[in-house]
């Protein structure tokens, strides 16, 4: 056994076989995926593998132009996919710390600063303000220590920590005596011994405990995947009977294969996988252009199905940040208050500040301290701020006094000034103000702490310069008043909330900060707060039957733990929620995982938040969120309405590929033909829904239900009516031009331009969901235009350019049919 470090810290021997046998003081990294294993992910879809079949089988029967067509369509998927998670990884892998934070120990009784990794459990750390813990450790001296622990409990006030000396058998203590591997000091030195690394300490079991969830599908990939099996099975299911039909019928089994497979390709719906990628992954580009990393760009689109948006206070709401809200100060039995609106500070309120400011330290870390120093900079002279005394003593924070000390040394050099600031019953027990006074400013205070402002009382003295007392209590104190300080609100909190409730979403706070503090700030955003907040021990003695009741009306909760907040979000999603959590701290990482859309902060998030997230937003910024429900809705308007085109011109493409085999007419298409539309021209346009704008309505309706069907009865119908008005208008002409004598390579071609024209036509009726052909034709999208036209383009080549209207099977089309398929297609416009 290891023998327990002596005050001059471990040997560095001992410390490297530590390190050697526990391993470097860090969570195990994510997986980093590479692009084969996002190539194999995409090649596990149903619908990848039937294109790969269906391109193997072409291969295998000689038809390498088919063949050569479908894998290069299965390649640009893949390709699209890789590239777009890559992109992804890399924006994810700019956002960590690549480095991880340096950490002062003693080794052979030297300080020596090392990489925190390097830090092993039994290391004597030197704490100093400023600094980023490393490691769990026990603080064995502490001067005036303080840490902020708001990314691991959700508390935004620093917490004071106490010094105990340990005995070579005591195991670690209670909280007050322990600082955590990444919180931050902002007050004081000490000394402590690191007691857990890495894994095992309470940042890293909280990350452990994320392996142990599993993010959700996304409702519409789920009915994707079953609307990719239904379609799969049917095209397989009619392509069996064309061969059937085509073999018994006409004795030609090759010919029957040849014409079952092209039946398959026709109603194979591969576009639909194309129309997700790339729907989404450009829905991702956008977003990030909005300052919104998407991590799992398929929960973009969840977005606009959300529920409720459950979100943490401080970092989320909050800005992290102390500013100085109010000042109270104490005249005769009364009170004058100055408030941060205020403009201008009487003499009375800017010397309260005054001696506020010299109660902290010249260039503090700690965020009330550096609210003092805002504040005076903005409304106290140099003269005022005293820059030019000097700072002889200083009497810190003690269990017995929460009130922190400071004497400085005056211009006068026989005179000393002593400012003090803090907890204001420690402030008024050093003052002796009579019971009337002492009354008003307890009165004050409370008023203060119920609109959720941190207090602080302070006072002033003058000394003449000699030995000092031996604690604060030797001076005589004049009180000056209160200081009321807030972490504010992010700007536009407010506004996003309204935008949220008027979309239909219900915003929750989850905090583990205090009950007053969160119902003001609750209130400040505009939450709705009917019901009363809802505290972690409330909450902890609740089954789960009772806490299905609470979150169904209850939208503040407080004093909550991480795995308290995991079990709001579990009830919230088993009453049919869908759940987006937003959250920056490590506390908030288990329910980010669990939640349907998981969103971290990226600037001031921890790693294990960040990778548990679906979505980082890369500036902080609440409003943010509101950007991207509007982005999520608008994509899933959007793939409604590629999907609806999708679905309506399958049908005149499967129907033109089997009512000639059943009555007896030449073949319209050739595997070539259906290759051509489904992979060049059907995809391109579906593109072009990608980029509609927005609908008008988007943000004043309701959200989705997620478990309604990707295709409402009234959408299949609508679309079904599309297809079959071009099948008949196209098959129609088709057989008018048989009939009028014309070659078939003629009426082929006739009726393939008819086809392409009129896909374009669906196009058009689809962009609105109105279904106001006006609406359609006047919303503006420059990729429409361009695509339509690429589209022309590449009809008139397949037409005109000799070798392809020979692979196509083409006769040389005249003005006068070219006339009457454009005319046909101007109908099934109108």
């Amino acid at each position: 056994m290891p023998q327990p470090p002596s005050p001059q810290g471990l040997s560095q021997s001992e410390a490297g076989a530590r390190l050697a046998r526990d391993g470097p003081n860090e969570l195990t990294p994510p997986r980093r995926r590479t692009s084969w294993h996002i190539a194999l992910e995409v090649v596990r879809e149903p619908m990848l593998q039937l294109l790969l079949a269906a391109g193997l089988i072409y291969l295998v029967l000689g038809d390498r132009g088919e063949a050569l067509m479908l894998l290069a369509f299965v390649a640009l998927t893949m390709g699209i996919t890789i590239a777009q998670e890559q992109r992804t990884e890399r924006a994810l892998e700019a956002l960590r710390d690549l480095t991880s934070p340096r950490a002062l120990v003693l080794r052979d009784g030297q300080p020596v600063r090392i990489a925190g990794r390097e830090v092993v459990v039994g290391d004597l750390l030197l704490l100093n303000e400023g600094d980023r813990v490393p490691a769990d450790a026990l603080v064995l001296s502490a001067n005036d220590l303080q840490a902020d622990e708001s990314l691991l409990t959700g508390e935004s006030m620093a917490v004071s920590k106490l010094a105990r000396p340990e005995p070579a058998s005591t195991a670690a203590s209670e909280a007050v005596h322990q600082v955590f591997a990444g919180t931050m000091l902002v007050r004081g030195q000490g000394l402590a011994r690191v007691t857990a690394v890495g894994a095992q300490s309470e940042i890293g079991r909280i990350g452990k405990s994320l392996d142990e969830l599993q993010s959700p599908d996304t409702p519409l990939h789920q009915q994707t995947r079953r609307l990719v099996r239904i379609f799969s099975m049917l095209g397989l299911s009619l392509s069996a009977v064309v061969v059937a039909i085509y073999g018994f019928s006409r004795h030609d089994w090759l010919g029957g294969l040849l014409a079952g497979i092209t039946l398959a390709m026709s109603m194979l719906p591969q576009e639909f996988l194309l129309i997700l990628t790339v729907f989404l992954a450009m829905g991702a580009w956008r977003l990030s252009r909005q300052q919104v990393l998407a991590r799992r760009s398929a929960t973009i689109e969840t977005l606009g199905a959300a529920t409720v948006l459950c979100t943490d206070k401080t970092g989320t709401l909050t800005q992290n940040r102390m500013t100085i809200s109010e000042l109270a100060v104490l005249q005769g039995t009364g009170l004058e208050r100055w408030h941060s609106t205020q403009a201008d500070m009487t003499t009375a309120t800017q010397q309260l500040l005054e001696f506020g400011l010299l109660a902290c330290e010249r260039d503090p870390i700690d965020p009330m301290e550096k609210a003092f120093v805002a504040l005076g900079s903005a409304h106290l002279n140099e003269t005022q701020r005293h820059l030019d005394w000097g700072l002889i003593h200083e009497y810190g924070l003690t269990p017995g006094l929460m009130a922190m000390t400071h004497v400085w040394q005056t211009t006068t050099p026989d005179l000393v000034s002593v400012a003090v600031k803090g907890a204001p019953e420690a402030v008024l027990s050093l003052c002796r103000l009579p019971p009337e006074q002492a009354q008003a400013l307890i009165d004050e205070a409370r008023r203060m702490a119920a609109l959720g402002l941190r207090v602080l009382g302070v006072a002033r003295a003058r000394a003449t310069n000699g030995p000092w007392p031996a604690t604060p209590q030797g001076f005589d104190f004049e009180m000056l008043g209160l200081v009321a300080l807030m972490d504010p609100l992010r700007e536009g909190v407010p506004q996003a909330v309204r935008e949220c409730r008027s979309a239909g979403i219900r915003v929750v706070m989850i905090t583990g900060d205090h009950p007053t503090t969160a119902s003001a700030i609750a209130a400040q955003a505009g939450l709705h707060l009917e019901h009363p907040t809802l505290l972690g021990q409330d909450l902890q003695a609740m089954n789960d039957e009772a806490l299905l009741r609470a979150v169904s009306h209850t939208n503040v909760f407080a004093r909550v733990q991480p795995q308290q907040k995991l079990r709001i979000v579990q009830a919230l999603k088993q009453q049919g929620q869908v759940v987006a959590m937003m959250g920056d701290g490590v506390n908030d990482a288990p329910s980010l995982k669990a939640a349907h859309i998981g969103i971290a902060m990226g600037g001031r998030g921890t790693d294990v938040a960040r990778e548990a997230s679906a979505l980082v937003l890369l500036d902080d910024d609440f409003s943010s969120v509101v950007a991207a429900i509007r982005q999520g809705r608008r994509i899933y308007d959007n793939l409604r309405k590629a999907m609806a085109f999708v679905l309506a011109v399958h049908v005149p493409i499967a129907g033109l590929s089997l009512l000639p085999l059943l009555l007896g007419l030449p073949l319209v298409f050739t595997p070539v033909h259906i290759a051509f539309l489904e992979l060049l021209i059907d995809p391109v346009c579906s593109i072009v829904f990608e980029a509609e704008p927005q609908e008008a309505d988007v943000m004043q309706r309701p959200p989705r239900d997620p478990a309604a069907p990707l295709f409402s009865a009234e959408l299949i119908a609508s679309s079904l009516l599309q297809g079959v008005l071009v099948l008949t208008g196209v098959g129609g002409f088709f057989v008018v031009l048989l009939q009028l004598g014309q070659p078939q390579e003629l009426a082929r071609a006739a009726a393939f331009t008819a086809l392409v024209l009129s896909s374009m036509a669906i196009v058009i009726a689809n962009r609105s969901l109105t279904g106001r052909l006006m609406s359609a034709l006047t919303r503006t999208n420059p990729a429409l235009w361009r695509t339509l036209a690429a589209t022309v383009v590449l009809l008139g080549a397949a037409l005109w350019i000799a070798p392809l209207r020979e692979l196509f099977r083409f006769g040389a089309l005249t003005p006068a049919l070219l006339a009457s398929a454009v005319t046909l297609a101007i109908l099934m416009l109108s």
